[in-house]
This record gives structure tokens, C-alpha cells and sequence, in this order.
């Protein structure tokens, strides 16, 4: 079985070299890309990201389509690039058919979104970083003007989203247009890394291209309330066709929707039996509820302030990494470095970003704090801290990146499937329960939260979106919005900041939420069937070394790969 800290080496291929070349188109069309994957060139660019963009991605698509067409794999791990890139591409075109890019406006991954996080990646130590900065700032309006373009000529096909996302967008650019907003303040705080100030003339372009790219955003506010809006629909469900294909896209599978759901319902129902269970050992005679209320009344699994969550976070970050590394995975010394920061925004959300290629940008796990909000406990975000680092997200991810030698660079930094990265993630929460990492009765019973939140959108994404009936143990009826609120609410224990944000992104992302506890329901199959085919001789952590170094594929390659 192959190890990473051995970090193998094959001769390229015929399809890794147009795996390559496709990568390089990419990072040619979306410098921002470049730019996440710490790639110099192209600093202080922006994608285009009117039709005539979109139209360039799918043109490379098609072409590296037919160039795989002619080529016959050489060894497996062609085998693997082959099925992946098919998968993908293919699935690409047919969202690109249906025109729905153009007009893709949500409250977290969407190009207005997009434009203004591209900054959080961006090095700031030196004054040559500071003018990168100060370059993209300044073309800023031109990728807003393209994004507007995409939204109007999908409104002309009657491609518009729903009233509710376009509403939250306007707010979130509001504030990046108000004169204390992300823009400013970030030219204002600039500094070196050695902390001395910036030159005038330099502090001076950044405050210009903070106003050029706020008032581009302003704009924005502007076309979107006056243009946009009005043409907006009211119905959030999204109907049945363009469901099943968001699925498939984040899955890398197509599932049956309709067992799905029944699936997700029988799974919450479980997973509320076995916070029950865990309640009764916290107090004796608790309910979920009332043992929560034990753990959140418990000074020592309280945090105030986000100086202190950060902390908090980065040492349970690096015991995990110590602990595991050599004992449960393969973790080379260049991976176990993972930084944990508190996020520039008030959004909501806890997210990860991956390491540079070189790795001198590492890892991070960033953490998205609503306004307002500064108390946090320990019990609740324990299993957040291992999905979104080691063994999650952050191992999945490095592991991709630290193959170079084994991998394309398709296949280490341009190929990302939900399904398969978040349901790893959500597989690493189990397993850590399964080492003993989550013994203590509070943070199981967070693991336990967390899982019963990723069931419970399984059941709303597709209830809602599909306007099936509702459950008898959760209401009568249709789903709607309205009571699916109501539903999220009893079975999301999280903050009012933090479930309006969810809600919102289920609403606005159909397909994505669901992908989380499908992909950990097919990762755990794959597992399994492996397990019960190897028999005596099965290796649990060969098993992961072997599926991390493929790198994020379709969740149907991931079983032709495993299983064969």
C-alpha cells in the first residue's frame, strides 16, 4: 500500500499531460484560482465573469474532452483521471447548458462572494504584496460589471434566483460598500510583516482602490435592488430537474432522491435516539435539552471572546495532529502545520482554505463569527475543530497537495467534489468518536449535534426543494420554507445568527447541504464493502492512505477506485 511520507513518483502520461494543460487553462481564465493556490502570476487579476467567461471555461472543457476521448489509460492511476475528468467535465457542460451560472446569486458562493474573499488569501508581509493588493483592488469594478453582465442576460431567460437570496446579497454588499466596510478598513490596517507602516504613496493607491472597489459594490447594491429584484421569484424550490443535477454535482453520483429522503429521515431519528442516550449519561434522567443546558452552565467548556476561541481551537488542532500522526495516518512533517484564524467577515460559517502549493501558506481553518456574538463552548465545536482539520478537511486536502508525484495537478488542485471532501469530513468525526477522541459525554454529545444537523438538511434540502410531505413525527403537509424553519430550529442547536445563515443556504445551494451526510453515507459503504472483501487482511489505515492519495474525486470514482 502506498504511503504519503513516502511521497512516490511515476512518469507522466499522455492524460496527465491534458490534465495538466487543462489545469493551466484554468489558471490562465481564473487568476483568483492562482491565487488560493499561492501560484505567482496573475496577482492582481480578476476572472471574467460576464457570458463571454463562462463561454471560455466551456470551450476548454469540451476541447480537453476530446483530446481524453483518443487516449487509453496507461496504469491505474489514469484509470482513476480518466473516470474523474469525464465525470466532472461532463457535469460541467450540462450545467453550462442550462444557463443557470449566469445567474448563480447566493449568501455564500456566489461571485459576489467570490470577488471580495479572494483577498483573504492574498499574502500581505511584504510592500510588493501590499501593491498586488492594491492592483486587484483596483479591478475590482471590472469583475463586478461582468458579474452584473451574467445576471442580466440570465434575467433575459428568465434565470433568475429567488427574491430571498437576492435580498441577503444586497445586504452583504451594502456593507462592503459603506464607508467602514471590508474595502476601507482593510487599506486602512495595512501593515508589513515587520509591523513597520507603509510608504504614503503606497497607502495612498490602497485607499484609492478601496474606494474604487466599494463604490464598485455599491453599484452592485444598486443594479441588484433596482434591476434585479424586481424580476426576482418568490418560490425557493427549485423544482425536481434542476435538483437532481445539483445533486450529481455535488455528489459525483447520482442518488435516488426519493430514498434518499426516507434515509434521512430514519437516519435523524437515530441519531436523536443516541443523543438520548448520551443525555443520560451527562444527568440522569435528562432530556437532549436539559443536558445541554448542564454542559452549556459549565465554566470550563465555556469561551468568551474570539481571542479565545482562536486558542482554544489551535490547540486542540495541534494535540490532534500529534496524536495521530503515525499512529492512525500518514501525516509528513510539511502537513502538520495548521493555522486557525478568526474570519475578516460576520457572515457566518466555519470554512477551511487549503495550503499553497508549496506549502509555505498553510493550511487553515477559518471561522466566520456573526456580529454580536462572542461566547462559545467547548463541547459543541470539539468535532468541528477535527472535521475541519486533522483528520478532515485538512488532511484530505494537504494530502492532495503534498502528491505531486503521484497526482496531476488536476487531480491535486482543480478537482473538488463536496460529497466526497465533505462526507470525508463528517467520516473523520465519526472515527475520532470510534478512537476515543470524543470519550468525554459533552463533546460526544457536540459530534452527535453535528450529525443530527447534517441529517436534518438531508431531509429539508430535498423536502423543501422537491415540495414533498413532511414526516408525521415533524408535521403535516408540504414543506415550505415556513415550516422547514421550524423544523431546522428544533433540530440545529446553534445560534440565531448562525441558523438564519443556514436556513439561507439551503435555501440558496440547493443540492450542497445534503451532500455532507450522503457523501459520509457512501464513504462508510466503500469502507465497508473494502472491509468485508479484504476480510482478516484489512488494513483500516492503509485503507485511508490509499483513498487520500487519490485526491477529491466523484463518489463514484471513488468506488471504481476502492473496489474496483
Amino acid at each position: 500500500m502506498t504511503n504519503v511520507t513516502t511521497k512516490p513518483t511515476r512518469t507522466q502520461t499522455a492524460i496527465d499531460a491534458v490534465a495538466d494543460a487543462y489545469t493551466a487553462t484554468l489558471l490562465e481564465l481564473d487568476p483568483s484560482f492562482a491565487t488560493s493556490l499561492g501560484l505567482p502570476g496573475h496577482e492582481t487579476e480578476y476572472r471574467d465573469y460576464s457570458p463571454a467567461g463562462f463561454e471560455a471555461f466551456a470551450a476548454a472543457t469540451r476541447s480537453t474532452l476530446e483530446e481524453l476521448a483518443a487516449l487509453e489509460p496507461t496504469d491505474d492511476v489514469d484509470k482513476v483521471t480518466l473516470h474523474a475528468m469525464r465525470e466532472r467535465l461532463g457535469l460541467d457542460l450540462e450545467l453550462h447548458e442550462t444557463g443557470w451560472q449566469l445567474a448563480e446569486l447566493n449568501n455564500i458562493a456566489s461571485a459576489s462572494q467570490d470577488i471580495r474573499a479572494i483577498f483573504d488569501l492574498m499574502p500581505t508581509a511584504t510592500a510588493t504584496d501590499w501593491e498586488h493588493i492594491a492592483g486587484r483592488l483596483a479591478n475590482v469594478p471590472g469583475a463586478i460589471e461582468g458579474y452584473i453582465s451574467s445576471l442580466r442576460s440570465g434575467a433575459a431567460n428568465s434565470l433568475v434566483a429567488a427574491r430571498r437570496q437576492v435580498e441577503i446579497v444586497i445586504e452583504q454588499c451594502q456593507r462592503h460598500a459603506s464607508e467602514d466596510g471590508f474595502f476601507t478598513t482593510f487599506a486602512k490596517e495595512a501593515t508589513l510583516e515587520s509591523g513597520e507602516a507603509l510608504t504614503g504613496e503606497l497607502t495612498e493607491t490602497l485607499a484609492t482602490g478601496a474606494e474604487t472597489a466599494r463604490a464598485a459594490y455599491a453599484a452592485l447594491v444598486d443594479f441588484l435592488a433596482d434591476e434585479l429584484l424586481p424580476q426576482a421569484p418568490l418560490k425557493d424550490a427549485v423544482g425536481a430537474e434542476r435538483y437532481a443535477l445539483a445533486s450529481r454535482v455535488f455528489l459525483g453520483s447520482a442518488v435516488d432522491l426519493q430514498e434518499t429522503y426516507a434515509w434521512g429521515v430514519a437516519e435523524l431519528d437515530r441519531i436523536i435516539a443516541e443523543q438520548r442516550a448520551v443525555a443520560e449519561q451527562i444527568a440522569p434522567g435528562a432530556s437532549i435539552e436539559e443536558a445541554k443546558a448542564v454542559l452549556n452552565a459549565d465554566p470550563a467548556r465555556q469561551l468568551k471572546g474570539t481571542d479565545a476561541l482562536k486558542s482554544w481551537m489551535q490547540e486542540l488542532s495541534d494535540k490532534a495532529v500529534a496524536d495521530l500522526a503515525g499512529e492512525q495516518f500518514d501525516i509528513p512533517e510539511i502537513m502538520r502545520r495548521l493555522e486557525c484564524m478568526i474570519a475578516p467577515t460576520q457572515d457566518g460559517g466555519i470554512y477551511y482554505s487549503g495550503p499553497s502549493d508549496d506549502f509555505s501558506r498553510p493550511g487553515r481553518m477559518w471561522w466566520s463569527v456573526p456580529e454580536g456574538e462572542d461566547s462559545f463552548t467547548t463541547w459543541s465545536e470539539t468535532t468541528t475543530v477535527y472535521h475541519e482539520g486533522v483528520p478532515g478537511h485538512h488532511l484530505q486536502v494537504a494530502t492532495a497537495v503534498y502528491q505531486s508525484g503521484l497526482l496531476n495537478n488536476w487531480r491535486r488542485n482543480a478537482c473538488w467534489v463536496s460529497g466526497h471532501g465533505e462526507g470525508w469530513a463528517l467520516y473523520a468525526e465519526r472515527l475520532m468518536d470510534q478512537l476515543g477522541y470524543l470519550s468525554d459525554p459533552g463533546d460526544k454529545m457536540g459530534m452527535l449535534d453535528g450529525q443530527r444537523m447534517r441529517a436534518a438538511r438531508v431531509v429539508f434540502d430535498i423536502g423543501v426543494h422537491l415540495e414533498l410531505d413532511m414526516p408525521a413525527q415533524w408535521g403535516t403537509g408540504t414543506w415550505t420554507p415556513e415550516n422547514g424553519f421550524e423544523f431546522l430550529k428544533t433540530n440545529l442547536d446553534t445560534s440565531p445568527g448562525q441558523l438564519d445563515f443556514e436556513f439561507n443556504r439551503y435555501l440558496g445551494w440547493p443540492g450542497q447541504a445534503p451532500s455532507y451526510k450522503i457523501g459520509q453515507r457512501l464513504w462508510e459503504e466503500i469502507r465497508d464493502a473494502r472491509a468485508a472483501a479484504d476480510g482478516t487482511d484489512f488494513d483500516l489505515k492503509a485503507f485511508h492512505t490509499q483513498a487520500l492519495n487519490l485526491g477529491s474525486v466523484g463518489l463514484d470514482t471513488l468506488r471504481v477506485a476502492l473496489l474496483g
